[in-house]
């Protein structure tokens, strides 16, 4: 018995995407982390107009949030400040990472940047893109040439 499976090219290019991220901060932190201290978690899912980013951002003003489309490439960069709390006897705790991070992934072609929408609530940075428009086969009608009869007057 067969089974067929419906192809899903958005969800293919989501977990391409994932674990491109995913490889890619793993190179820019290296064995000593020194260059980015943190990554935020993302979600990425699509709606029937959307592909929909969601960035887990706590702590984080809005104003210190930037984003960028450039090359069909989207990203998102910030920074947490570090809060110092000492507590009376003389114990710290930090487990909140904390630091500058950008985060980079690729956007479907064909896409209208000015189209994508932000909003941020709660510490999740929601970033919608709206679907490129499906490339559709244009059909082209031949016109029909009346020629003459060949008989003369």
């Amino acid at each position: 018995m067969t089974t067929l499976v419906r192809w899903e090219p958005f969800r293919e290019l989501t977990s391409f995407q994932n674990e491109m991220s995913r490889f890619m901060n793993g190179l820019l932190e290296g064995p000593g982390r020194v260059t980015q201290s943190w990554v935020p978690a993302l979600d990425v899912w699509e709606t029937d107009s959307d592909v929909v980013y969601a960035f887990d951002l706590p702590g984080i003003p809005e104003e210190a949030i930037a984003i960028e489309v450039k090359d069909d490439v989207l990203s998102v960069t910030a920074e947490r400040e570090k809060t110092e709390e000492a507590s009376e006897d003389g114990y710290f705790r930090f487990e909140r990472r904390f630091g500058s991070f950008a985060r980079a992934v690729g956007l479907p072609k064909g896409i209208d940047q000015d189209s994508i929408t932000a909003r941020y609530e709660n510490g999740v940075l929601e970033i919608r893109v709206p679907k490129p428009a499906e490339a559709r086969p244009r059909t082209i009608s031949l016109s029909k040439t009346i020629e003459g009869d060949g008989a003369s007057s």
